[in-house]
This record gives structure tokens, sequence and C-alpha cells, in this order.
């Protein structure tokens, strides 16, 4: 009966069952929170964006657009209370490889290329997730480059 009244209670305050897909320790929901920073970081989410961002999760983690937009509604969230990108680069150094870590470096530069313009803001948000992450610089410069031979013309800060 009070695990009820708690549900219910749930659903009128935050909107939902508490069955949440993704936990807080989820390595998708840390990376998905880095990328929304990154659309966010300069103040305006354009559409090409916010597309993007849904694709390269849905891609990367095999998710359903239920799955897709749940995600990107928790990350959201936990982008707006965080006060530094520490708590989601820990969980990322502690549960990726290399691999991983540099797939989630390139996916942060697909974001900043989907739009059309390299803010400043965009590019120290990854060279300071790279660092904490433990990507080498040459290593996100190769992705950069690697990003930037398939993105469309666009203004870009060197």
């Amino acid at each position: 009966m009070l695990d009820s009244l708690k549900s219910f209670v749930r659903e009128l305050t935050f909107g939902d069952s508490g069955d949440k897909t993704f936990a807080e320790d989820d390595k998708r929901l840390a990376a998905a929170a880095l990328l929304f920073h990154l659309i966010d970081i300069d103040g305006v989410i354009e559409e090409s964006e916010s597309e993007k961002l849904r694709q390269i999760l849905q891609q990367r983690y095999e998710l359903t657009d239920k799955e897709t937009t749940e995600l990107i509604n928790i990350a959201r969230q936990r982008d707006e209370e965080a006060v530094d990108l520490y708590g989601f680069t820990s969980i990322l150094k502690r549960t990726t490889d290399e691999t991983e870590r540099l797939a989630i470096v390139e996916m942060m530069w697909e974001i900043v290329y989907a739009d059309g313009q390299v803010h400043e803001f965009e590019d120290n948000t990854i060279w300071r997730v790279a660092e904490l992450l433990g990507v080498s610089t040459r290593d996100r410069m190769t992705l950069r480059h690697k990003v930037a031979k398939t993105a469309p013309e666009m203004d870009e800060l060197d």
C-alpha cells in the first residue's frame, strides 16, 4: 500500500512511474548528458544539433525512439543539475575502455560539427572532457579532423 502511494505521488510530482531505463551511473546517461551539455553550451540549441544528438544516441546505443527520448530528457535534467563535468566523466572513466572513451569524444565532435559552426565554448568543453577521460591531445585532434572531413562547409576555430 505504501509503495503504491509513493508511486502515485512520484507520478504526480515528476510525471514518471520510477521505472527508468537508465540508472544514475549508466554510461549511456553520462555520455548523453555530456553531449546535451555540448549542444546547450553556446546558449542556442539548433535543430541540427538536436537531430544529430538523437541520431547518435539511437545508433550508438541501439535504442528505440521511446528510449532515445527518455535518455535525452533525463540527460537534459542531469546536465541542468550538474555543477561540473566531473560527475559524468568519472562514470565514463570507470565504466568504459579506451575505445569507448575515444568514441565519446568522436560523438562530441559530431555534435559540434552538426550546426556548421565550432563555437569556442564547444571546443573548450571537448578539450576538458577529453582530458578528464584520459584521451590524448593527439587522439582528440585526430578525431576532430576525421569528423571535419565528413562535415558540411562551416565556420571553424583553429
